[in-house]
C-alpha cells in the first residue's frame, strides 16, 4: 500500500519540495519542529532502517549529500544543523517509508527542547 511519501513523490499529494534529484526527494515538513525543518526521502520503498540492504544502501549516501546540499542552500553550514533517522515506532517513526530531517536555524540541544 502506498505511503504518504509515495504518494508526495507521485505528485499525489502537494508538498513544498525543496530539493530533488534521480535518487531522493526532498521537501518542508509540514509540522516543522525548527525554523527549517527538511524531509529527505528516498525514491524507492524502503519501509525502516531495518530493512536497509546492501542493494538499496546508497541512497542513504544520496539522503545525506541532499541534507549537505540544502543545508548550505538555506545558509545553515557555518552555524550547523541536525540530520535525524527514526526506526520503528519506538524510535519515533510514523511514516514507514525511510526519510532524514534536517533541522536547523536555531540552536540545537540534546534532549531536544
Amino acid at each position: 500500500m502506498p505511503t504518504l511519501f509515495t504518494k508526495i513523490i507521485s505528485r499525489e499529494i502537494p508538498a513544498k519540495i525543496v530539493y530533488e534529484n534521480d535518487h531522493v526527494l526532498a521537501f518542508e515538513d509540514i509540522h516543522p519542529q525548527a525554523p527549517h525543518h527538511v524531509l529527505i526521502i528516498p525514491k524507492i520503498e524502503i519501509s525502516t532502517l531495518n530493512d536497509l540492504t546492501r542493494e538499496n544502501a546508497s541512497y542513504i549516501g544520496e539522503m545525506m549529500l541532499a541534507a549537505k546540499e540544502i543545508a548550505s542552500k538555506l545558509g545553515m553550514s557555518s552555524k550547523g544543523y541536525r540530520v535525524v533517522m527514526n526506526c520503528n515506532e519506538d524510535g519515533g517513526q510514523t511514516v514507514f517509508h525511510i526519510h532524514m530531517h534536517l533541522l536547523g536555524g536555531r540552536a540545537m540541544h540534546w534532549p531536544p527542547g
